[in-house]
């Protein structure tokens, strides 16, 4: 993501490994002061946290955000509930997609856009450990390829 006014915050590698992303969507989020510069700092975790929709509202569960460190009595809870901010016509196909095809929203990565938080959200289906071995195997082969092209150019 090296786009103008884009700069990464965190990024959630385990999602990909564990589940086959189909569609992304951006989405902003709700934060206070003191969580946005604590995530400036860079001290936010994305590795166990996933999405719910309940009431109509798009939420973020289990995303760790550090206390900052100068916030004292301000600090909320680093594990508490974020809610996430789309257009109510995309959160309601979104519900309707996770509702039929029994597929679930991931948070992917994190990033600065003009100054705002974003989240980039992933509809995925899980991976069984099958398909994980396969990836492996597969990225070990590009890999393999690429060793022997590189030393044959040499």
């Amino acid at each position: 993501m090296k786009q103008a006014g884009i700069k990464q915050i965190a990024e959630n590698r385990k999602a990909r490994h564990d589940y086959f992303v189909l569609e992304t969507y951006e989405a902003g989020i709700a934060l206070v002061g003191t969580e946005v510069k604590s995530i400036r700092n860079g001290n936010v975790n994305l590795k166990d946290s996933w999405c719910s929709i309940e009431d109509g509202q798009l939420l973020l569960r289990d995303m760790h955000v550090s206390p900052y460190e100068k916030g004292n009595v301000f600090n909320k809870d680093p594990r508490r509930v974020r809610q996430l901010l789309m257009h109510k016509r995309e959160i309601l196909k979104l519900f309707g997609t996770l509702k039929t095809q029994g597929l679930t929203l991931i948070p992917l990565s994190l990033y600065f856009k003009d100054g705002r938080v974003k989240v980039q959200l992933g509809l995925c289906k899980g991976k069984k450990l099958y398909d994980k071995r396969e990836d492996a195997a597969i990225k070990s082969a590009n890999r393999d390829i690429d060793r022997a092209v590189k030393s044959r150019n040499q």
